[in-house]
Order: C-alpha cells, then structure tokens, then sequence
C-alpha cells in the first residue's frame, strides 16, 4: 500500500508543478520573441543588403551615364584623353563610398558599322574569379558605336550576415554597368 500512496503522491506533485506552468506566462513574451527574433533578423539584413547592392549598382550605372556623354559628343576625343584620365572623370561623377581607384575597371571599346556586334560579359572584368587589371580604351571616331563598361568589385557581398551575394574568389561580387551608343557627328 505504501507503494501506490507514494506514486498518488507523486502524480500529484507533478500534475501541480505542471498546472503552475500553464498558469504562469511571464517568459511567453520572450519565448515569442525566441521564435521570431531570429527570423526577423535575417529579413531585415536582407532587405539592407539588397538595397546596399542596388545603391551602389544605381551610383556605377549615373556615373558611366555622365562620364559616357564624353565620349558620345567627342570631347574625349578631341581633348585626346587617355584611358586613366577618362577613370578618374567616372571616378568624379561616383560618390566616395565606392572604392573607385582600386576596384574599378572601365572598359571602352569602339565597332566600325559593319562590325556592330558589342557584348558584355563577365570573362572581360574576371580572371580566375578575381577582378583582371586589363583594360581596354578605344573611344572611337565620330558616327561609330561604342561600349563603354564599368566592372566594380563590391565586397560588401561577404559582410552581410545570413546572405552569400559574392561570387568571386574572396566573397565579392561582381558589378557591372554597361552604355552602348553611336558618337555624334562632331568636326574633328
């Protein structure tokens, strides 16, 4: 008989421990925010991380617009600006959170009428997944069409937590602006 008293006894310390739980609620607030928090988090994160990447692919895109009109109306041409020169006048025009000196590379190439066949592509900014040094600067004579690119290697990709937007050898991404457009007749 002892045996089954200390087994009520039991029960019934259990069955009470538990009641007192389904009664108390003081950590569900925190419990709820467990759940939720961490989801949450990511969310948001990515929605920093997306605007970040089309903030900065907007400010490359701008600047290529407006250091692009050099070319298309022949000032570049006339002034016989070099290749550096014409980086450093994209470089004017992007605003200072871009790493403009060191991670980016401005492409220009020029294509007789006959000839009009401008691509864009990865393998002209990459070299085994690692930004090329290789440049190209043929801003053309006057009625040809030119290619002007803008490849940017934005390693803000690997500092976002939650989110893997690099896809390059060290985390970074890949960015690239590109303006295609027949020079005006301008006197040379």
């Amino acid at each position: 008989m002892s045996m089954s008293i200390a087994l009520t006894a039991r029960r019934f310390r259990v069955a009470r421990v538990i009641s007192h739980w389904r009664e108390d609620y003081s950590g569900a607030t925190a419990l709820e925010f467990a759940i939720v928090g961490m989801p949450f988090l990511m969310f948001l994160y990515g929605i920093i991380g997306v605007g970040l990447y089309f903030t900065t692919s907007f400010t490359l895109e701008n600047g290529l617009e407006q250091a692009s009109r050099l070319i298309r109306t022949g000032q570049a041409q006339k002034a016989s600006m070099t290749d550096v020169q014409f980086k450093n006048k994209v470089c004017s025009y992007i605003p200072g959170f871009v790493d403009c000196q060191n991670k980016l590379i401005v492409n220009v190439r020029s294509f007789a009428e006959a000839d009009m066949t401008p691509t864009v592509g990865r393998a002209e900014c990459l070299n085994n997944g690692s930004l090329t040094n290789l440049t190209t600067y043929s801003p053309g004579a006057a009625n040809q069409v030119v290619l002007v690119t803008l490849c940017f290697e934005w390693e803000f990709a690997n500092k976002i937590p939650f989110i893997r937007l690099g896809e390059m050898n060290n985390g970074s991404r890949l960015i690239q602006a590109a303006a295609v457009f027949r020079t005006e007749p301008y006197p040379e």
